[in-house]
């Protein structure tokens, strides 16, 4: 007897960022970015326009391109699934939901003439986070220490050295959000 395989919906939270990230971009590109800079793009705008503070959620949708979209969720696909089933679907959202605003504030606040669109941010929290799958209280994994000094270390480096349109403010950023989370996840569990 042949055994049947089905398709099953892992990880809604992630799936569905993805999902919304891939029509954001294809919306963006169809309209030659117009759509990302009025939705999914966050930059120095009046405080007394409401879309502002949408855009601190929303930029984490818009992406630059195909290439970079494609980075982005190959990271998310990967690493969202097994955080989702350690943590939960809502905490992963809520992890989400935080590293979208942090990134977007601390963006207007000191990089008020860039635009930021993309969930890289997302990305290196989801990173960073990842590296705490094996913590017991009262150790640091070897893995985040690593983890931390090589990609961490990485963005220093390029956003001092590198002249290029990436965020490394944004992934700096989103590492830290990951590190605070799953220290505080990991800490409030038993062992």
């Amino acid at each position: 007897m042949k055994k049947r395989f089905k398709i099953s919906f892992n990880a809604p939270v992630t799936l569905a960022l993805v999902l919304i990230c891939f029509t954001a971009t294809l919306m963006g590109v169809m309209t030659s970015g117009k759509i990302t800079q009025l939705l999914f793009m966050t930059y120095h705008s009046s405080l007394k326009n409401p879309m502002t503070y949408i855009r601190f959620f929303t930029h984490i949708f818009g992406h630059s391109g195909w290439s970079h979209f494609i980075g982005n969720a190959s990271y998310l696909l990967l690493l969202g699934p097994m955080l989702e089933e350690k943590y939960g679907s809502k905490v992963l959202l809520e992890v989400m939901c935080i590293t979208a605003v942090v990134t977007g504030v601390v963006n207007y606040i000191f990089f008020w003439n860039v635009g930021l669109c993309g969930a890289s941010g997302v990305v290196f929290a989801f990173i960073i986070l990842a590296s705490f799958t094996g913590f017991k209280e009262g150790e640091i994994p070897l893995t985040f220490i690593l983890v931390a000094v090589i990609f961490i270390g990485q963005q220093v480096y390029e956003g001092i050295a590198v002249q290029d349109n990436i965020s490394n403010m944004t992934h700096i950023v989103g590492g830290i959000v990951g590190a605070i989370v799953g220290y505080w996840l990991n800490k409030k569990t038993k062992y």
